[in-house]
């Protein structure tokens, strides 16, 4: 009788390690938002803030036409980079602590409302500053698989 016991008792353990190599174990929500990732959201706010201005000018443009591009356009982005270096500068000095809702995500707000907005450039700033011409990361040809 011992031995059908410790047999058991091994194919009980090996079931159960063998099992949970299997568990499905994620990540929370906030984990891939660290200091590192607020620290390089803070200088690079700082440093291509200023990529607002001629991004702006080019929506306004081809919105609303070339006069609102170069007068709305040249305004808003200048409100929009003085906007995005401020936070930079407040994210360089605070990425080591924890300061949106103890998290590290990024505190941008529109127009005073509590809602944050990760993506929306009309209405707020994006998480990280506007890039002109060529973005490698959209896929605009066709791909034929066979």
């Amino acid at each position: 009788m011992p031995n059908v016991m410790r047999k058991l008792l091994l194919i009980t353990l090996s079931l159960g390690l063998s099992l949970s190599a299997f568990a499905d174990i994620q990540a929370p929500p906030g984990a891939e938002y660290t200091s590192v990732r607020k620290l390089g959201r803070g200088l690079g706010n700082i440093f291509y803030g200023v990529m607002e201005i001629p991004e702006q000018i080019a929506r306004k443009n081809a919105r609303l036409g070339r006069k609102a591009g170069w007068s709305y356009g040249l305004v808003d982005g200048t409100r929009r980079a003085f906007r995005r270096m401020g936070y930079g500068f407040y994210e360089v000095v605070t990425f080591h602590c924890p300061t949106f809702h103890g998290t590290f995500k990024p505190p941008y707000t529109r127009c005073g409302a509590d809602d944050r907005i990760e993506m929306n450039p009309h209405d707020g700033l994006s998480e990280f500053p506007a890039e002109l011409g060529f973005e490698s990361y959209f896929a605009h040809s066709r791909v034929q698989k066979w």
